[in-house]
Formats: structure tokens, C-alpha cells, sequence
């Protein structure tokens, strides 16, 4: 009786080691492959618990999530030959677990050679400022040229490719900054030349409307002297008017015009008791070059002869007293 309780626990036990052998726990995210004398059954196992041979069977489990995988920073040099380097990360996950584990040994670290040799192809075939401006051209290059040889044969998919950062040398970040500095200033210096041709043009709309109506000018004036009086300054600018200097300036110039057109002439009187000589003709015409050019220059001042009185002979050293031996003296 000992002999059979001690054959029938023997056995239990040996069913219990074998049934926990035999039992493979698969998880939500996973999916199981078995081997079975190292030949891959096409059964693939989903989650929850499986039953395998003990010693025949070998289940490997393949997670069914996306993964992350971090692509290290790859020297490149791109099509306008400028030396960067970039770094990326590719987001894939499996899609076929027999393929992932039967066609390629560690498929993480395939998909990583493939995204670095793939992330150089790609930077050198593009040029510096594709790559700064347009990411997501780059992104979606990179992610066609990766999952190309991976999905088919290796049944992984390439979710989506990024690029994290590029580093370029310090000369060219100075030689971008100084270029981006010119072309700031550039706009700066359109923008303001568009705001001068503005303002001209509603300049002159503004000189035509006061040019219409005389007062406006006189109050947009009396608006500037109020707005520089705010100020508390002590010096207050007047402006002169520009019309009153063309007036002074178109009165001086009929002047001129007068006393070019007109020469004054100037007579004398013989005196009755004396018949005129030689001499005295002599002296009688450079008495009147005399008084002509002294009344040339009272009528180049401008001045009226009113303020003046009657225009008079000066005396010269050429007039002398005549003397005709028959009476007094008398002048010419």
C-alpha cells in the first residue's frame, strides 16, 4: 500500500513538472514563434497561455509594439559641400514575426546600420538650406529609403523618421548669421524706402489741398508755432514766408529793368551875355557824363527821387566861373 501511494505521488509530480514545462505565457504585445527541432511551425501564438513539447518545442517571443530606436550622429557632407553633422531617430515596429526572427538575426540592430548608411545617402544628395528649411521632405526621404529593404524581407515597418539636430561648424554659423544680418537689413531698408515714396505722395496731396485754399497754410503754420510753443522751449523759430522774399526780389529786378530801358538827361542854360567856346562845350559835356552816372546809380538803389528832392549837378573841378569881360561872373 506505501509502494502505491509512493508510485501515484511520483507520477502527479511528474505531470505537474510537465505541465509547467509545457506552459508558455505570451503577453498582449506579443506574438510567439515555435520551433520545433529547430523547425519554425507556421502557427504563430497569440497572447494568453500555450502549450509546447517539452525538449522538442522552443517558443521566442517577438513584442508587436513600436520602438524607438536613436540614430547616432553621422558626419555628412551635402550637395553644396558643406561638412555637418546630423542626428536622427526612426520610429518601426513588426509586422511579421516569422520574417523579423527567421529572416534577419537581430533585426533592432539592422534597422540601425540601415538608418545610418541611409541617413548619409540622404544628406549628401540634398544642400545646406533644404536641409534647414524643408525637415519634412528630409523626414519622408529618409523614411522611404529605410523602409524599403526592411518591411518585405525582415516584415518591419518604418513608422516614421525625424531629424533631431544638425551640427554645423562654427565658420559657417558665421557666415550664416552675417548673411542673415544683410538680408534683415535689406528689407529694413525697402521697407523704409516704401514708407518715404508713401509719405511723398500724401505730401503732395497735401500741398495740392493748401495750395487750393490759401488760409490752410496759414493755420497749418500757426499749428506748427503752437505745437513748438508746447515744448517750454525759450527760442521760438519763425518762419519767414517765402513770398515775401520773391516780392522784394521781383522789385529790385523792375527796378534794374527801369533804369536800363530809361537814361535821364540833364541840360544847362547859357547865360544871355555870353556866347559859348570851345572850353566851355569841353566842360558842359563832362559835367553831364558826370550828373549821368550819378543818376544811373540813384535809380540802381531803388530808391524814389521823392526822398531825395530835384536831381542836382554836383560840382566838379572842372566847373570854373566864365567871364565874358562885360559883366560878373556867371555860372553855367
Amino acid at each position: 500500500m506505501g509502494v502505491l501511494i509512493a508510485v501515484l505521488v511520483a507520477v502527479v509530480v511528474v505531470v505537474l513538472v510537465f505541465l509547467a514545462a509545457s506552459v508558455r505565457r505570451v503577453e498582449q504585445y506579443e506574438k510567439g514563434i515555435v520551433f520545433r527541432f529547430g523547425r519554425a511551425l507556421p502557427a504563430v501564438r497569440g497572447p494568453g497561455l500555450n502549450m509546447i513539447l517539452p525538449g522538442a518545442d522552443r517558443m521566442v517571443k517577438v513584442p508587436m509594439r513600436t520602438e524607438v530606436l536613436g540614430v547616432p550622429a553621422q558626419g555628412a557632407i551635402t550637395r553644396d559641400n558643406v561638412t555637418l553633422t546630423v542626428d536622427a531617430v526612426v520610429y518601426f515596429r513588426v509586422i511579421d514575426p516569422m520574417k523579423a526572427i527567421v529572416n534577419v538575426r537581430d533585426y533592432r540592430n539592422a534597422v540601425s546600420q540601415v538608418a545610418q548608411t541611409s541617413l548619409r545617402s540622404v544628406i549628401g544628395r540634398a544642400d545646406l538650406d533644404t536641409l534647414l528649411s524643408d525637415r519634412e521632405q528630409i523626414n519622408l526621404q529618409l523614411k522611404s529609403v529605410i523602409d524599403a529593404p526592411t518591411e518585405e524581407p525582415w516584415g518591419l515597418r518604418i513608422e516614421r523618421v525625424e531629424v533631431k539636430d544638425i551640427a554645423l561648424p562654427d565658420s559657417m554659423k558665421r557666415s550664416m548669421s552675417r548673411q542673415a544680418e544683410a538680408e534683415r537689413e535689406r528689407r529694413a531698408r525697402v521697407i523704409a524706402a516704401d514708407g518715404e515714396f508713401q509719405a511723398s505722395r500724401r505730401l503732395s496731396d497735401a500741398a495740392e489741398a493748401m495750395a487750393a485754399t490759401p488760409g490752410a497754410l496759414q493755420l497749418r503754420l500757426l499749428q506748427t508755432v503752437v505745437d513748438v510753443a508746447a515744448e517750454k522751449n525759450s527760442t521760438l523759430v519763425m518762419p519767414f514766408p517765402v513770398e515775401l522774399l520773391r516780392f522784394f526780389d521781383h522789385a529790385n529786378t523792375s527796378a534794374a529793368n527801369v533804369s536800363a530801358t530809361s537814361t535821364p538827361t540833364a541840360t544847362s542854360t547859357p547865360t544871355a551875355t555870353s556866347a559859348p567856346t570851345a572850353a566851355d562845350t569841353t566842360d558842359t559835356t563832362a559835367a553831364g557824363a558826370v550828373r549821368t552816372t550819378e543818376a544811373r546809380d540813384i535809380v540802381g538803389s531803388a530808391e524814389p527821387l521823392g526822398a531825395r528832392g530835384r536831381l542836382r549837378r554836383p560840382s566838379t573841378a572842372n566847373d570854373a566861373p566864365t567871364h565874358n569881360g562885360a559883366g560878373p561872373t556867371q555860372p553855367v
